[in-house]
């Protein structure tokens, strides 16, 4: 959730240092879906109908339908970002029974608000010094390049911002470092004892 943290820092001035790791913009994802490749009216109202449908069967049922978490057994032909989140979610490296992409998933409405609100509008009106960092073989990697071009494109806070590609590394790799140790603590040190002094 680093799009929320970002979020936070365009709008809370009292925040002098953000560092967000393997950042999703949910709202652009939930309402342009990955890769942007559900970008029009028609998919959006879709979208919407069948989560407004939703709400009214979780009212008559009294409880919310879940999304269903990382899919178990994986199939073969899976996608590699599914495959990167079940080597996590579905193994000791991640497994919790209470979480949901472990288990049964979030709820199928809950991410209905993100479709109307692009919460990455103004981080070019950022102020505060900013990290991103992100593996360079993960699927999400575009989410921090685009905030970075965005935060930095125009703006005349952009020499404290930063973007940190982690070479090989995937989207889970920067959850727990994985087999290869990634965090970049660090950087992350260095970054908050610079600005935060």
């Amino acid at each position: 959730m680093g799009g929320m943290a970002i979020n936070a820092a365009a709008l809370d001035t009292r925040v002098k240092a953000t560092v967000a790791s393997t950042m999703y913009d949910m709202t652009r994802v939930n309402a342009k879906g990955y890769f942007d490749s559900e970008d029009s009216e028609e998919a959006r109202y879709e979208s919407k109908k069948a989560m407004c449908q939703q709400r009214i069967e979780d009212l008559k049922n009294g409880e919310y339908k879940l999304g269903g978490g990382v899919v178990d057994p994986l199939p073969e032909d899976a996608p590699f970002f599914v495959k990167d989140y079940y080597d996590y979610y579905k193994t000791k490296r991640g497994y919790h029974e209470r979480s949901l992409n472990s288990n049964g998933g979030w709820n199928v409405v809950g991410c209905e608000s993100f479709v109307n609100q692009p919460i990455l509008e103004y981080s070019n009106e950022i102020r505060s010094a900013v990290l991103l960092i992100h593996g360079e073989k993960a699927h999400s990697c575009y989410f921090s390049k685009d905030a970075y071009a965005d935060m930095t494109r125009d703006s005349k806070y952009a020499d404290n911002k930063e973007l940190l590609i982690i070479p090989d590394a995937v989207h889970t790799d920067l959850y727990d470092g994985g087999e290869k140790g990634v965090i970049p603590f660090d950087k992350i040190q260095s970054f908050y004892e610079e600005y935060l002094s």
